[in-house]
């Protein structure tokens, strides 16, 4: 078994760190860099404790540029303190240069898959799961998102961070080879799936105009949604896509947009 400085309760607080502050001090020039390094501080502090200029070294390496998914990117952090563990033990074959190379590396196709996982595929799942609880006005579904999500963050995260860890090096070809792109390109595939699945069930629009024909009454509605169920909700959601993608609106102006809207057109139908 390979010699080992870090023991569980100096990996917890780097990962506590990394956990509570990634996003801490942003900025253009660093973004998540401080972040990281501050999670680093444990294990800095563990490996050099009596030796302040590598202890100071260690932690300078980890103030360049950095940015990926959080959550899936604890796993790089374990994998540093895999390595920086490795380092001070006096592995010769691990340098500052290598760590640095790994995270650069590492961190974009991680926030592909972060990105592909969490905001495309959880979250949404997550709040078509709460929005079910709370169809009736219950707090239910709430309760349920806010429990859900920050359970699934925290022990998914930690669980990547300690694996990385425990798999240093080995795990850059698991994670950045063709598995990895075939994983990200089928939870893409699933997120958008469950996207379509959400927007059909909760896009809500209907046209309440009815005439009548030599003494037939002629429902609009009925007619299109024989051609087309749910025509009106698709139109809507394609609409939503392209101001936001093609015309650069943002999502709260999307939002006020269709508040006026909808205010708007029922006003109209009291009228008429």
């Amino acid at each position: 078994m390979a010699e080992k400085i870090l023991d569980k309760k100096t990996l917890t607080k780097s990962y506590h760190k990394w956990m509570m502050y990634n996003l801490v001090a942003m900025s253009f020039e660093f973004l998540e860099a401080m972040g990281f390094a501050l999670s680093m501080e444990p294990i800095a502090d563990k490996l050099y404790s009596d030796e302040p200029e590598k202890k100071k070294e260690m932690m300078e390496r980890h103030t360049a540029f950095y940015n990926t998914e959080p959550q899936v990117g604890a796993l790089i952090n374990g994998i540093s303190a895999g390595l920086e563990e490795q380092k001070a033990l006096g592995n010769t074959g691990i340098t500052g240069e290598l760590i640095n190379s790994l995270k650069i590396g590492l961190m974009g196709p991680l926030a592909g898959i972060g990105d592909s996982m969490v905001p495309g595929m959880l979250i949404p799942i997550l709040l078509s799961i709460g929005m079910g609880l709370s169809s009736n006005g219950s707090i239910l579904g709430v309760l349920f998102y806010i429990v859900a999500y920050n359970c699934i963050m925290y022990f998914g995260s930690r669980y990547l961070f300690f694996k990385g860890y425990e798999l240093g090096a080995e795990s850059v070809d698991v994670f950045t080879g063709e598995k990895a792109q075939q994983i990200t390109k089928a939870i893409t595939v699933l997120g958008m799936t469950v996207i379509g699945g959400v927007a059909a069930s909760y896009v809500k629009l209907e046209i309440p105009a009815k005439f009548a024909l030599t003494g037939t009454e002629i429902d609009i509605q009925a007619i299109l949604d024989g051609i087309f169920p749910k025509l009106a909700p698709l139109m809507v959601i394609f609409f939503s896509w392209y101001l936001m993608a093609k015309k650069n609106v943002s999502p709260v102006k999307l939002i006020m947009i269709y508040f006026v809207v909808a205010f708007a057109g029922v006003g109209l139908a009291y009228l008429f």
